[in-house]
């Protein structure tokens, strides 16, 4: 199994600098005004033109809405769309075919009954990302980058249909 790095929440030009030098397959973009990591589709634009070919460039978004995605398109080169929110799989489906970019679905976990979240989404996701679901107490909490881990163990044996990746408290 080969691992692949993604570095999200790049907001500066030396944290990106940074990523591609020490070798991140992947940098991530925040789309999520509330986040205290989210650019603005100019600086965004700005920071996607110091990425070198082969580094794949992900917009991270929340619930986006058509016209927000395509504000953003407009301005920035994106490889991928992370879909960080509540989208349900037909969501999914019509951002992949509008805006003809991959599609990785975070699905959050705290335990193993969580994984069945998963399944709707394999028929139209390129990818998953494997994330943190915070606690109902949590009140402050972002739907990720919330610096929490879940029990990677419920991931053990497990093989998925497509690429995943593993983000919370890593």
């Amino acid at each position: 199994m080969s691992v692949d790095v993604k570095i999200c929440g790049i907001s500066t030009p030396e944290a990106m600098d940074a990523a591609v030098e020490a070798g991140a397959a992947f940098v991530g973009l925040v789309f999520y005004p509330p986040s205290p990591r989210a650019v603005t589709p100019e600086d965004a634009a700005a920071l996607a033109a110091r990425v070198p070919g082969g580094v794949v460039k992900t917009g991270l978004l929340v619930d986006a809405d058509d016209a927000a995605i395509e504000a953003i398109l407009n301005e920035v080169p994106l490889d991928l769309l992370q879909l960080h929110g509540s989208e349900t799989p037909e969501r999914v489906a019509t951002v992949k075919a509008r805006f003809g970019l991959p599609v990785m679905k975070v699905v959050k976990l705290r335990q193993l009954g969580d994984l069945e979240a998963a399944e709707p989404y394999l028929p139209v996701a390129d990818r998953l990302l494997f994330d943190a679901k915070p606690p109902a107490e949590m009140k402050d909490a972002l739907p990720g980058g919330n610096a929490l881990a879940f029990d990677w163990s419920i991931l053990k044996g497990r093989t998925w249909p497509l690429p995943w990746m593993l983000a919370g408290g890593l």
